[in-house]
């Protein structure tokens, strides 16, 4: 599990990028990776991507593409975008990324404390919520005979008529 969370940022394990000046533009960007071009700009505007341009054209290079993985899976892991930032920023400080890795495997580290905890949390909620469950199935209430909720508009004349 380390190995693959380590993965993220160094590049490991990725499919080695040709050296290319094979360009993409923002449309197919963001239809390979399945977000919108309005994402793209805003990782722009938060330095996250750099791309070149030709006119008012974005043109993307390898490294943007690479970077725009990165971006998209240090965020489905739940990082911030500034702590992906941090990482990408390293990127090539020193020969063997050592100040890159440093600093991704310590925000790497407290992610999954955050995310256990978390776990902990909806455990509990869940357990709650099955013992609520267990104690009026066995008051025989069900839901069938739970009364209706009023619509949202009822409850909204409600609130009126009190004030």
């Amino acid at each position: 599990m380390q190995k693959l969370k380590l993965q993220l940022y160094t590049g490991e394990g990725l499919a080695p990028m040709a050296k290319t000046d094979r360009t993409y533009s923002i449309s197919e960007l963001a239809r390979e990776f399945g977000c919108t071009a309005r994402a793209l700009r805003f990782y722009e505007d938060k330095g996250l991507l750099s791309p070149r341009r030709d006119g008012l054209t974005r043109v993307y290079f390898a490294r943007d593409r690479a970077r725009l993985t990165l971006i998209l899976r240090g965020k489905r892991v739940g990082l911030s975008l500034l702590d992906i930032k941090e990482i990408l920023d390293l990127y090539g400080s020193d020969d063997k990324n050592i100040a890159q890795n440093a600093v991704a495997l310590k925000k790497f580290k407290s992610r999954i404390v955050a995310l256990e905890a978390q776990r902990e949390d909806i455990d509990q909620a869940i357990e709650m919520l099955r013992d609520g469950i267990t104690r009026m199935e066995a008051a025989n209430i069900s839901v069938d005979a739970a009364p209706a909720t009023p619509s949202r508009g009822a409850k909204a004349k409600r609130l009126e008529d009190a004030h």
